[in-house]
């Protein structure tokens, strides 16, 4: 698949779904290399993607990880499910479903909880309750010592993460469209 036709495809499932996409465009290199150093892929046994996308941050966290790790790609949209059952890679599994049934996902696939949840959904336009749902669903799921890591152009997660996991260290990138902020919190141990 070429660039190109992962942004057609990106902006055609922002155009179905605007409110389950967070942007009209597929993350930049620079916002997935950023992305993969931010949640230590490489020191990562199980990883979660919440909302992969076209996969071009999936392609570039594989990447990164060792070659006995496990990376849970969970996505609601039909079609970038298609697009990424089309990676051929042994530790990818590929999951339509919503990140709101975290827990029953990894038990359906028989994992052991993540070492890193990462999420590029956007907790800006669903509902209050959905997100802190979503986000406590994660936090329980997390092993001790686990990332949880949202990519977000706005500053909603935040905001909603505060009251269950406190405030997170902050990064940004600027080289994307539009820029991000990377917001994360590591569950003790």
């Amino acid at each position: 698949m070429t660039r190109f036709s992962d942004q057609a495809s990106f902006l055609r499932g922002f155009l179905e779904r605007p409110r389950e996409v967070g942007s009209v465009i597929p993350s930049s290199r620079f916002l997935e290399r950023r992305i993969t150093r931010v949640i230590d892929a490489p020191a990562s046994d199980v990883v979660v993607e919440l909302g992969p996308g076209t996969g071009g941050t999936t392609r570039a966290v594989l990447n990164g990880l060792g070659a006995d790790a496990r990376l849970l790609a969970i996505d609601t949209n039909p079609a970038f499910i298609t697009r990424l059952q089309t990676l051929a890679d042994p530790r990818l599994i590929v999951q339509q479903g919503s990140a709101d049934d975290l827990a029953g996902i990894l038990r359906g696939h028989d994992l052991p909880a993540p070492d890193v949840v990462f999420s590029g959904i956007p907790f800006s336009t669903m509902p209050r309750e959905a997100g802190l749902a979503i986000i406590q669903g994660i936090w329980e799921a997390l092993a001790p010592g686990g990332r949880f890591m949202a990519y977000q152009f706005r500053d909603e997660v935040r905001r909603l993460a505060a009251s269950v996991l406190g405030q997170p260290t902050i990064e940004r990138e600027w080289l994307n469209i539009p820029p991000m902020a990377f917001y994360a919190w590591d569950k003790p141990v």
